[in-house]
């Protein structure tokens, strides 16, 4: 998958317990492939930002999200983005209190 990068990048992996990650994982593809570039299979998926790339991967008791970009702005921007939207699809799964528990390791 391409990095979005172009080089040197930073990244971050979460971790979201959850018994239905492929729903939410399309949810995230589908809603940004209106606007970016976006790659969806049922196991995993990219989304394409102009700050860098968000990958996830669909578990069987878990949606894993790894985001990389250029510099810590774009990084911690992505990381922003995707749990927003991931609360906002997940609004019955995930409260606003666990959604800001989601917690990123440097990677």
């Amino acid at each position: 998958m391409n990095d979005g990068t172009d080089g040197a990048a930073l990244g971050a992996e979460a971790r979201w317990e959850t018994g239905s990650a492929p729903r939410y994982m399309a949810q995230l593809c589908k809603h940004f492939a209106h606007k970016l570039p976006v790659t969806l299979n049922e196991r995993d998926g990219q989304i394409v930002f102009a700050a860098g790339t968000c990958d996830l991967v669909a578990e069987r008791e878990a949606l894993r999200m790894r985001v990389l970009a250029a510099d810590e702005a774009g990084l911690e921007q992505l990381q922003g983005v995707v749990v927003r939207h991931l609360q906002r699809f997940a609004f019955r799964d995930l409260s606003e209190e666990e959604a800001a528990a989601i917690s990123w390791v440097p990677v």
